[in-house]
């Protein structure tokens, strides 16, 4: 057990103890033919400093000494001093177990400190102080207690320590008069001298009315010195560590004012934690090589140079009463301590260029300690290290770390956050005056989906001002907060939040809901997996728009669960095998991008503002989608938006399939049944068939689809059983779409012509323009006048009607259907399609009345008109015969008379 660990209070022995007086500088000495040890014993205000002694077996060392001053504190001095150290306490307890020799050592050279090697020859009598040797030679406390035997007495002080040779150092001074022991440079502080001089044969003893404590070691000295608090604060452990341990150190160090000299940001990054190697480097500049320790006496005769742990030279020179330190002022010198000396100064010792300004320096002096912290813990200090490297850091500050809190950041340590931090940094100097609106920005984020760098978008208003410092800038959607800062190869930029690497293709599409549908559609056909993972890709995303351009039943055949096939086709077909931004998409000179379904997208950029139309493989005529760039970054490539869907060669839409999309079901069984079905499956009529005879096989057709609602009051049955009458039905609803009108001149074909004209001009996805008052020929029209339908757009939301053109009689309701969908296929080259109607047209067969009655009743009405008409002039003819007639009496002439 330690010694320490059983010391209790302890009952101070009864002392009788005389008044006690100021010492004076004039009183005579009190001279006796007695030792130091018979003066300690006559004197009762020593019984305890004489019982310490004892205690640590000095009495034959004090015996021995032939010249000597003994500092001796009183008794109440010791008793006060006691409370505070167990170990003084422990020594004057009387029922103490012995001392070991650790603690007698350590006692021994506590009591060293108050012994001179020699009589003073006067007692100082001005304020500046003296300076004196005393008997202690420092020593390392710190190995454990030890029960070995000890050297047999007495015990001289050796000279060797941490001081090296020389011994522990005292001052000695005058004022408010009395003397003081252990006074400053200034000779302040101290302990004072309250009993008179005694002369002995061995020595001169003089009472004080406090102990002296040991100077500590270099560390706590400079903790507690008043005007170095600075540097106090940015020591670290191991820089505190190495002042405990080393031996026969010498220091300059600045005061705390000098430190004003660093500019804020540099004090910042000292103060910081991350500046340990560029505090030992200052410390080491401001350390002499510990060889032998250098007092301020050494300095007052002539220049001196001394070399620093750092390797450069110190030129200490005295000029006009004052010691220069290179261009520093000596404040304070000789500041002692166990292991050393300390002379402060009033300038920094650093000469230019010693310390090299890096880019983690700044940041950390601009108060992005933290995200300084994160960067360390991913290893990526490289990136802040180097002050010759060019870089743009997008530091986010402290107090936006703060604000956003470690939750939405990942862990420490992470790649993810390594990702990250790695995003915040730009190769380069990127200054405001070389940002430009919609640009992007390579990172130092490499990211293996992009076999390079990410890039960064860029976004920048106001730049028609003056002052690049005007400019609004955002980096990846982040605001740049106050102004930059240039320093030397590094543009620094304070971000409003932490900037996100771009995910992979679907986390970034996501959140754009006008694209859910073809999102949607990506999810379907569990392609979402391959296209974050595919490298290198650009996608082109419709929105939702374009699903209602496309036709519904093109859209509903699309989205439907049995049409993956032909939906990953169409998603492959938006997915180009390249990073292709925006830049090289609108300026670029590459007419087609491969895809990762196989085919080529072929790219025209139309008219000065470059509008870039993207052509599918396949698909129909006119098919194009127009290029909206966005620029939305992945993982794996970027993402922007087309204004349309786009089909590949591989995906024939017939009409089949878009029947099948429409849920027409029994219209499908009556084609069929019809001896039609190779309408749905797009290809040519049979050969030998009438169809073919008539030269069809180069036609599309667009079909006229009833829903199976239409037909609930038909008797089906019947219906199918008449053959003839369900080929008039179907072929009323068929109607032939050439590819191409017939040139000017030419005699228009039997069927069909009067649409081909209109489908030359389509630029839209209907199989039919359905413009009012259009006529199409129908199948039915080559054996019918009444086979062709008409088509009238009706006011407001009334929509599109289609009718047999010509029918009358009846009540019409079975002459006409209302629009209701529409789909475009691309077989027959892209011409024909389905319209789907609310109702199935009844083929029109006049009857004889309805067919001949008018042209009769015209016919006979004309007759009896004309009948009519002569009898009336007859009778009036016969009328003017018959009537009586007179003559004039004297005749008709002048010559006749009543006598001729």
């Amino acid at each position: 057990m330690r010694p320490l660990a059983c010391i209790g209070l302890l009952a101070l022995l009864p002392v009788v103890a005389p008044a006690q007086l100021p010492l004076s500088h004039l009183s005579q000495p009190a001279t006796q033919a007695f030792t130091l040890i018979e003066a300690l014993s006559a004197d009762p205000d020593y019984l305890s400093l004489l019982k310490l002694v004892q205690r640590a077996k000095l009495v034959p060392t004090l015996n021995r000494l032939n010249g000597s001053t003994f500092l001796a504190p009183t008794n109440d001095a010791i008793s006060r001093h006691t409370a505070s150290n167990p170990l003084w306490q422990h020594a004057l307890d009387d029922s103490a177990p012995e001392l070991t020799d650790n603690l007698h050592l350590r006692l021994r050279q506590e009591l060293f400190y108050h012994l001179l090697n020699y009589t003073l020859p006067a007692l100082p009598t001005e304020q500046a102080p003296q300076q004196h040797k005393t008997l202690l030679y420092p020593r390392d406390y710190t190995e454990p207690p030890s029960r070995a035997p000890p050297p047999s007495p007495p015990w001289m002080p050796l000279p060797n320590g941490t001081l090296g040779t020389e011994p522990q150092r005292l001052r000695l001074s005058y004022r408010d008069d009395a003397v003081w022991a252990g006074v400053d440079a200034f000779g302040n502080h101290g302990v004072r001298a309250v009993k008179e001089r005694v002369e002995t044969a061995n020595g001169l003893l003089l009472g004080l009315d406090d102990v002296l404590d040991m100077p500590p070691d270099l560390a706590t000295v400079i903790s507690r010195h008043p005007k170095l608090t600075y540097f106090s604060k940015l020591l670290t452990p191991e820089l505190a560590a190495f002042l405990n341990s080393t031996s026969a150190l010498t220091l300059f160090l600045p005061e705390d004012d000098a430190w004003q000299a660093l500019q804020t940001w540099e004090r910042v990054y000292l103060e910081s934690g991350f500046a340990s190697d560029d505090l030992l480097q200052i410390l080491n500049l401001h350390t002499v090589v510990p060889k032998k320790v250098k007092w301020s006496d050494s300095f007052t005769g002539q220049a001196v140079n001394l070399t620093t742990i750092h390797g450069r030279k110190l030129e200490i020179m005295p000029v006009d009463e004052k010691i220069k330190v290179d261009d520093a002022e000596l404040v304070e010198p000789d500041v002692y301590a166990s292991n050393g000396v300390l002379h402060t100064v009033s300038s920094l010792l650093i000469p230019p260029g010693a310390l090299r300004h890096t880019p983690e320096k700044y940041l950390l002096g601009l108060n992005c300690t933290e995200f300084v912290s994160l960067i360390h813990s991913v290893n990526l200090t490289h990136l802040i290290n180097d002050p010759d490297a060019h870089y743009t850091i997008l530091a986010p500050r402290d107090d936006v770390l703060k604000l956003f809190g470690h939750h939405e950041l990942p862990h420490r340590g992470s790649e993810e956050l390594k990702r990250i931090l790695q995003y915040h940094f730009l190769p380069g100097k990127w200054a405001p005056k070389k940002l430009q609106d919609g640009m992007l920005v390579p990172s130092a984020l490499d990211e293996p989906g992009l076999d390079g760098p990410q890039v960064m978008a860029i976004e920048v208003a106001d730049e028609g001002k003056k002052s690049d410092d005007s400019k609004a800038i955002r980096f990846a959607g982040a605001g740049v907060m106050g102004e930059h800062v240039e320093i030397n190869n590094t543009v620094i930029y304070f971000v409003s939040r932490p900037l996100v690497p771009p995910g992979d293709v679907m986390e970034t599409a996501l959140p754009e809901l006008e694209l859910s549908t073809f999102i949607a559609g990506i999810f379907s056909t569990n392609l979402a997996e391959i296209l974050k993972s595919t490298p290198r890709t650009t996608l082109l995303m419709p929105p939702n728009g374009a699903f209602r351009r496309l036709g519904l039943l093109v859209s509903n055949h699309l989205l439907a669960s049995s049409s993956k096939a032909d939906l990953e086709r169409v998603i492959r077909h938006h997915a180009l095998v390249d990073v292709e931004y925006a830049d090289p998409l609108v300026s670029g000179s590459q007419r087609t991008f491969a895809t990762l379904e196989g085919s080529d997208l072929h790219v025209e950029r139309r008219g000065t503002n470059r509008t870039v139309s993207f052509t599918p493989s396949g698909g129909w005529a006119a098919m194009q989608a127009e290029l909206y760039p966005r620029n939305m970054l992945t993982q794996t490539g970027v993402i922007h938006e087309v204004s349309d869907i786009l089909i590949p060669r591989t995906v024939q839409l017939t009409v089949g399939k878009l029947v099948k999309a429409a849920k027409a079901t029994t219209m499908t069984t009556m084609v069929v049944k019809a001896g039609f079905g190779w309408v749905l499956n797009g290809t040519a009529p049979p050969e030998g068939s009438h169809w073919a005879d008539m030269g069809l096989n180069g036609a599309g057709w667009t079909l006229l689809c009833p829903t199976d609602d239409a037909f609930k009051q038909v008797n089906l049955t019947d219906l199918y059983a008449n053959e003839e009458r369900l080929q008039d039905i179907v072929a009323q609803h068929l109607i032939p779409t050439p590819n191409a009108s017939p040139s000017d001149g030419e005699d228009k074909p039997k069927q069909g012509v009067r649409a081909a004209a209109v489908i030359d001009a389509l630029v839209n996805n209907r199989p039919l323009p359905l413009e009012d008052s259009a006529t199409y020929a129908t199948l039915h029209s080559t054996g019918s006048a009444y086979g062709d339908v008409l088509v009238r757009v009706l006011d407001g939301e009334e929509g599109t009607v289609l009718g047999i053109k010509g029918a009358r009689g009846r009540d019409g309701a079975q002459d006409w259907a209302r629009v209701l969908s529409w789909g475009r296929s691309t077989t027959g080259d892209g011409s024909g399609g389905v319209v789907q109607i609310d109702r199935f047209l009844v083929p029109y067969a006049p009857t004889w009345y309805e067919e001949y009655g008018a042209p009769v009743a015209v016919g006979a009405g004309g007759v009896v008109f004309i009948v009519l008409f002569f009898l009336g002039v007859r009778w009036v003819w016969r009328r003017d015969t018959t009537e009586a007639t007179y003559e004039p009496i004297g005749g008709f002439g002048p010559d006749d008379s009543e006598d001729s």
